[in-house]
C-alpha cells in the first residue's frame, strides 16, 4: 500500500472519543459539538436524564450510567478501549455538598484511574487526555509569574480549605508529574477558563500564561471551552502547539 493510500485510510476512520462529565454546562456543549462533527462518543455519566435532550438519540453516542470513581480498573479499562481521545470535563457542584461533600477527589482519581487504564492498555497511538481545569490552577516551576505574594497566599489557603481548588491541582500536577514528554501511550493537555459564563461560540484567545488576576478575573464562555477542547481533540496542528501544557482560555471580547 503506497503512503498516499495509508494517509487516505488514516483521514477516513472514525475517531472516538471517551466523554467524562457529559452532563455539566460545559460537558454538555462539548458533546454536542463532537457529535455536531461526526465524531463518536462514548458519555460515561451517573444520570442520563441530564444529556441534552437533542442528542440522546443520536446513533454515535453511546451513553454508559455508571459511578466512574466506583468502577473496578477491569471496567474502567474496557470503556478506555478503543478510545483515540479522553475529555474530561469532571468537577464539583457548586452547592455545599458538591464543594464540602465526597467525593472531595473526584478529578484527581478519575484522571488516575483512566490514565492509569489507558497506559495499561498499551494502545498502537498515543491516546489524546484533554482535562478541563480552572485558572486557579498553578504551572509547575514558578511559570505563572504574574500572581502575587498575596495573590498566592490565598489560593494556598483556598486549596486547604475548599476541597475542588485542591482537587484541581492535585489533577494538573499528576498529568504533569507522570506522563512525560516522552510517554508512548498518553499525552494530555489541561485547559485553564477563566471565570465561566453561559453563550455561544465567540472569539476566543489562548494564552500560555495567566492574563488577568484573582481579584479582577476574566470572562470565559463554556461554549469557548467546549470549541477549543473540541479543536485538541481533532486538529494535529492545535493539539502539537499545547500537548503537555496548561493553556489559558479567555474571551477575546472584554464585557
Amino acid at each position: 500500500m503506497s503512503e498516499d493510500a495509508v494517509e487516505t485510510v488514516e483521514e477516513t476512520e472514525v475517531m472516538n472519543v471517551l466523554l467524562l462529565g457529559g452532563t455539566g454546562r460545559t460537558g454538555q456543549r462539548v458533546l454536542e459539538q463532537l457529535l455536531s462533527r461526526g465524531i463518536h462518543v462514548r458519555a460515561i455519566v451517573r444520570s442520563a436524564e441530564r444529556l441534552p435532550a437533542g442528542v440522546v438519540d443520536d446513533p454515535r453516542l453511546t451513553v454508559v450510567v455508571a459511578d466512574l470513581v466506583s468502577l473496578s480498573d477491569e471496567q474502567v479499562g474496557e470503556q478506555v478501549d478503543g478510545c483515540d481521545v479522553v475529555i474530561s470535563c469532571l468537577g464539583h457542584t457548586i452547592s455545599l455538598r458538591g464543594v464540602f461533600g465526597p467525593p472531595r477527589d473526584l478529578v484527581t482519581r478519575s484522571v488516575e484511574r483512566v490514565c492509569r487504564a489507558i497506559r495499561a492498555s498499551q494502545p498502537a497511538r498515543p491516546v489524546r487526555f484533554i482535562l478541563m481545569s480552572s485558572v486557579s490552577v498553578n504551572r509547575h516551576g514558578g511559570l505563572d509569574t504574574r500572581r502575587g505574594r498575596f495573590e498566592r497566599a490565598v489560593l494556598w489557603m483556598q486549596r486547604g480549605l475548599v476541597p475542588p481548588g485542591r482537587d484541581n491541582q492535585r489533577a494538573a500536577d499528576f498529568l504533569h508529574d507522570v506522563i512525560d514528554a516522552a510517554d508512548p501511550y498518553a499525552q494530555w493537555v489541561a485547559v485553564r477558563p477563566d471565570t465561566l459564563k453561559e453563550g455561544d461560540v465567540t472569539e476566543y484567545a489562548l494564552h500560555a500564561g495567566l492574563v488577568d488576576s484573582l481579584f479582577r478575573p476574566g470572562a470565559t464562555n463554556g461554549a469557548n471551552v467546549a470549541h477549543f477542547m473540541c479543536e485538541l481533540a481533532t486538529d494535529p496542528e492545535v493539539w502539537a502547539a499545547w500537548r503537555g501544557k496548561l493553556p489559558v482560555i479567555v474571551n477575546a471580547t472584554r464585557a
